[in-house]
């Protein structure tokens, strides 16, 4: 579950909840009542073809806050200005960690596949 104690001001960190995902951004919820949009162009330093590519709705995700309304509790984010290793270190956990648990699995599969055809 989201921390409901974030803190929100300009340049922080937060995790929020995809609630949203249009032609022009992701919409983020928060459990502190904030919501915010991550716009298009501050997804990626790259083109952004297709959105859904770097968020599903549900999804929990990182971003950081570049742009704060306390009073109307609306945040601008950003997801290509987070830290790199933050990014990287996250996406590796969440997208590979699945491939590197398999690998190893599927080496000695194909290894014994190779085996019984030679001894064909």
């Amino acid at each position: 579950m989201i921390n409901v104690n974030q803190i929100f001001e300009k340049g922080r960190i937060v995790k929020g909840k995809v609630t949203g995902i249009t032609n022009y951004g992701i919409f983020v919820g928060f459990d502190n009542g904030f919501k915010g949009l991550i716009h298009i162009s501050e997804i990626s330093d790259n083109f952004v073809k297709n959105i859904n590519n770097f968020a599903q709705i549900g999804e929990i995700i990182p971003c950081k806050i570049f742009e704060l309304d306390s009073q109307n509790k609306i945040v601008k984010l950003t997801l290509k200005k987070l830290d790199y290793e933050y990014r990287r270190e996250n996406h590796y956990n969440k997208e590979f960690k699945v491939l590197e648990e398999k690998l190893p699995i599927w080496i000695l599969e194909k290894t014994r596949e190779m085996e019984a055809y030679d001894k064909k």
